[in-house]
């Protein structure tokens, strides 16, 4: 697993420095060429020494939108004129009250100002030249300076969006994702893009390193999750059941729900319909047929599609109600069942016996209990897309590979695994509920290594499901997907870092 390192909002300032003084005297570059240069690389350093080795400078920098200032010797030499008229208000101003950018370009303070303005309110970090078709990045000293004349608060936010653009243009630095943030970023120290791994930062939270999930969400693909989130939050299983068991009257448009009885319906409205394509009808009607209606050539079709919606509505309830009493599971078993473990183990630390006193057994089958719950949970969101060929196309074994199991062959390793994981789990969580405190000696001991053995075989078994999801069943994806090696110590911590 790559090394992470944490780094507190005060330090980012400190490590971005580092980076660009580096580029800096390696290209000998003013500050905001190296930033534009590290942006366009996403600040991976060891990137940008491997292309200037193969590209050489000059390609890099006009790559990068980079335009270094032209330097004559006989500048110093040529006479100021006494005024410059700037060729976007068209007035003519004083020297002194006209900057230019390495470009060459001029123009007065109040039409830089405000374009730095307008830029800024865009959310631009990189402020490029108002000379149509220039491609250079306004120096930050002289866009520092112009700002702060107009707003303090306007240069602060511009130094904000610099600082940040170390993490939101950088591919091994992520926010963590906790809501109130915590200010703090996770960096990858490896030259690695954007790595597949969990993350868990010093303030508890723990998130995927690559799609920033406020989760980490194995063995469940980032693609999966974020279809899963998005479906929680909108209303399509509403409307699903609503086509499935509704009808839409044709005079008032209310939804009508049929109980029994012929096809023939009749609104509170009092129009009447034909339950089985929801058009308007007369009131004569037997049970067979509705007097000068027919809809025979529709119903076959029509009760195909009502068989399908509600099939997928059962569907997705089965899997949504395993995973929400799972995650409702773990949340009792963190905030209730975590402080009595943890006073447990303060009981057991204190007593005399040598092999009782010895508690970490307990406080680690409780975090192997939280780790495997979570786990199982997310299992039901993955099984939801993979078992649905709607859902998630598939394909045939390729020939030659070495598994020629059929999907449902698969599918059924994955469920025997996965009840492996529930039962246990289940097992674990009924042990931990016992208060060790109040049984005797023997009994204690007795305890532990059932637990012990418990949390090896919960491990053991989800290893096994990971490892069924990644060889057995992601390859038979048509769109690739990937997902987190399983990590028997849960997500990976984060270190603070030393300046």
């Amino acid at each position: 697993m790559p090394k992470l390192i944490e780094i507190d909002r005060h330090c980012l300032l400190c490590v971005q420095q580092e980076d660009l003084s580096m580029v800096m005297g390696v290209f000998n570059i003013k500050q905001h060429h190296a930033r534009a240069l590290l942006i366009h690389y996403r600040w991976n350093t060891d990137c940008l020494n491997d292309h200037l080795e193969r590209k050489g400078q000059d390609r890099m920098l006009m790559e990068a939108g980079v335009v270094l200032q032209e330097s004559t010797q006989s500048s110093s030499k040529k006479q100021l004129p006494r005024s410059v008229t700037c060729n976007v208000c068209f007035e003519d101003f004083s020297p002194r009250a006209v900057s230019a950018m390495d470009c060459g370009h001029s123009f007065c303070n109040g039409c830089w100002t405000g374009h730095f303005v307008a830029s800024l309110d865009c959310g631009k970090k990189q402020i490029r030249c108002m000379e149509v078709r220039c491609p250079a990045i306004c120096d930050e000293d002289v866009v520092q300076r112009l700002l702060g004349r107009w707003s303090p608060a306007a240069a602060a936010r511009f130094r904000d969006l610099l600082l940040r653009s170390y993490v939101d243009d950088n591919s091994a630095v992520k926010w963590c994702p906790s809501v109130p943030h915590c200010g703090r970023a996770i960096r990858v120290a490896a030259a690695e893009v954007e790595p597949l791994c969990e993350v868990e930062c010093p303030c508890g939270v723990s998130f995927c390193f690559r799609c920033c999930a406020a989760t980490a969400h194995s063995p469940c693909p980032c693609a999966m999750w974020e279809r899963w989130e998005a479906k929680g939050r909108g209303e399509a299983e509403n409307v699903k059941w609503l086509l499935a068991n509704t009808k839409s009257c044709p005079k008032c448009f209310k939804p009508i729900v049929k109980e029994g009885g012929c096809n023939l319906v009749t609104c509170n409205c009092g129009q009447y319909l034909c339950w089985l394509c929801g058009g308007a009808t007369g009131a004569g009607h037997t049970w067979t047929s509705i007097d000068n209606h027919t809809c025979n050539r529709f119903e076959k079709e029509e009760k195909k599609k009502v068989d399908d919606a509600r099939r997928q509505v059962r569907r997705y309830e089965h899997y949504y109600k395993r995973f929400h009493v799972h995650g409702v599971s773990s949340t009792a078993e963190r905030e209730q069942l975590g402080p009595k473990v943890a006073a447990r183990v303060r009981a057991l630390e204190a007593y005399d016996s040598v092999l009782i006193k010895d508690a970490a057994w307990l406080a680690n089958a409780h975090r192997s209990l939280l780790r495997c719950r979570q786990v199982l949970a997310r299992s039901y969101v993955f099984a939801y897309y993979m078992f649905d060929a709607e859902e998630t196309p598939t394909r045939l074994p390729a020939a030659g590979s070495l598994s020629l199991l059929s999907m449902e062959q698969r599918q059924a390793l994955f469920e025997d695994y996965q009840g492996q994981v529930e039962g246990n789990v289940e097992r674990l969580s009924k042990l931990l509920a016992t208060d060790v405190t109040q049984l005797p000696e023997p009994e204690i001991l007795q305890t532990r290594q059932q637990a012990t053995n418990l949390v090896v075989t919960v491990e053991k078994h989800c290893g096994k499901m990971y490892g069924c999801i990644q060889d057995e069943l992601l390859p038979m994806l048509v769109e690739p997907m990937s997902i987190v090696a399983y990590q028997p110590g849960g997500p990976s911590k984060a270190s603070e870092l030393n300046p």
